[in-house]
């Protein structure tokens, strides 16, 4: 019930059928993208580990772009998480009060997740900025830019708290 109630949500006329549409469809791309940056980090550290332990050399960039790749995977795929459900959550106590009680506890809880990604998105692209324009480095022994490894950590928690707009949208936090 609850799955047609926010299909008829998401397929109704208007901007904020338009906005959750739009916001379900990055959700989806985004969730791509995090699967590319996921299995390039898993291809990497296969890499990593037969260079290492099988030609016994040393590698130098390897563990870098892996912690790039695969955090920058979380972020970029925690919108769809968001859409789908598929988060973590304790519910025994919206769930025991069931009605009113229930909807109001969980808007509450979204407008908090809401505030949360709002500012460490704003911080995000803060920091990405500074990043790029004072052309900062790792400091590591490969020492890429540091803006790039950023970047999916500024789309993906602002993707996020355009997200939970949309599931406050939808009715269905």
């Amino acid at each position: 019930m609850a799955m047609a109630h926010s299909q008829s949500l998401a397929q109704r006329s208007g901007a904020i059928g338009g906005y959750i549409r739009l916001m379900d469809a990055l959700s989806r791309a985004s969730a791509y993208l995090a699967a590319v940056l996921f299995i390039a980090g898993v291809v990497v550290i296969c890499q990593m580990v037969f260079i290492r332990y099988v030609l016994g050399m040393s590698t130098s960039w390897q563990t870098e772009f892996t912690v790039f790749s695969v955090t920058g995977a979380m972020l970029m795929g925690s919108p769809y998480v968001l859409m789908t459900g598929g988060h973590v959550a304790i519910t025994i106590l919206p769930d025991a009060l069931g009605g009113t009680a229930r909807k109001i506890m969980r808007l509450v809880a979204a407008l908090i997740g809401l505030a949360f990604c709002a500012a460490l998105a704003y911080a995000s692209w803060v920091y990405v900025i500074e990043a790029y324009q004072y052309n900062w480095r790792t400091g590591t022994v490969w020492n890429p830019l540091l803006w790039p490894g950023l970047m999916p950590m500024a789309v993906g928690t602002s993707l996020l708290t355009l997200q939970y707009v949309a599931e406050i949208l939808r009715g269905e936090v």
